[in-house]
């Protein structure tokens, strides 16, 4: 959280740039226009710094830093783009393309043509490879396409709906977001309120009814398949 009590003044892309103490180099950047890109940041989550594709060079330093979640600090002087940057999020990128199903990520699809990503630089890679769970009236989860983001499970505790019904399974490599001991969806404390869905940046999280129109499902599909709608509908009319 910033300091409005403090001002400093940093040097990000050869630019002077005047923030209130505590803001981040995120912040810092987009309030004169320079965009850093990100994956796991959103606005309306914790940043945690997991995907480190909006790593940025300070004061040529020997490690990249994130700028989602560093402070700004007088006199620091970042560099957002240089070769070093560049080099590092191709990369990143380039790992994540080879082991998820990005076809459903179109902003993840920009930056990998936008950084010259080479899909095939990994072609023995793993995918991450989940079947489709169906397991509910609302939305479907493919997590073949998730990416880790950590933003369905945290807005669903205490970023938004303090309900904790999405977690992490398993470690490294298998490591994917499911419910506490793997139960189905209407089994957990979810209460199906979206938001998790709302803040997906791929397709891992889809409305039920979207999926069906995808599928070519027939209007009448798509009511059996959202059925449990139906039913609440007749007994609260």
């Amino acid at each position: 959280m910033s300091d409005t009590s403090e001002m400093i003044t940093l040097t990000i892309d050869g630019q002077p740039v005047t923030v209130a103490a505590g803001t981040t180099i995120l912040e810092a950047a987009r309030s004169v226009g320079i965009e850093v890109p990100v994956i796991c940041y959103h606005e309306a989550t914790t940043p945690n710094g997991l995907c480190r594709v909006c790593v940025v060079d300070v004061d040529g330093g020997r490690l990249l830093q994130p700028a989602c979640i560093v402070p700004c600090r007088a006199g620091m002087v970042v560099e957002t783009r240089n070769e070093r940057v560049e080099r590092s999020r191709r990369t990143i990128l380039e790992m994540l393309n080879s082991a998820v199903n990005l076809a459903e990520a179109p902003a993840i699809q920009t930056l990998l043509d936008d950084y010259e990503a080479q899909p095939d630089r990994f072609p023995s890679a793993a995918k991450r490879d989940h079947a489709l769970i169906d397991d509910n009236p609302f939305y479907v989860r493919d997590y073949s396409q998730c990416v880790l983001c950590w933003r369905c499970v945290q807005v669903c505790a205490e970023d938004a709906q303090y309900t904790y019904a999405l977690t992490f399974d398993h470690r490294g490599f298998d490591t994917h977001v499911s419910t506490g001991f793997g139960v189905p969806l209407p089994d957990s404390s979810c209460v199906f309120c979206g938001q998790c869905v709302s803040v997906c940046p791929t397709g891992a999280l889809k409305p039920k009814i979207e999926f069906g129109l995808e599928q070519g499902w027939t209007l009448e599909q798509i009511w059996e398949n959202t059925r449990f709608l139906k039913k609440n509908r007749r007994k609260s009319g």
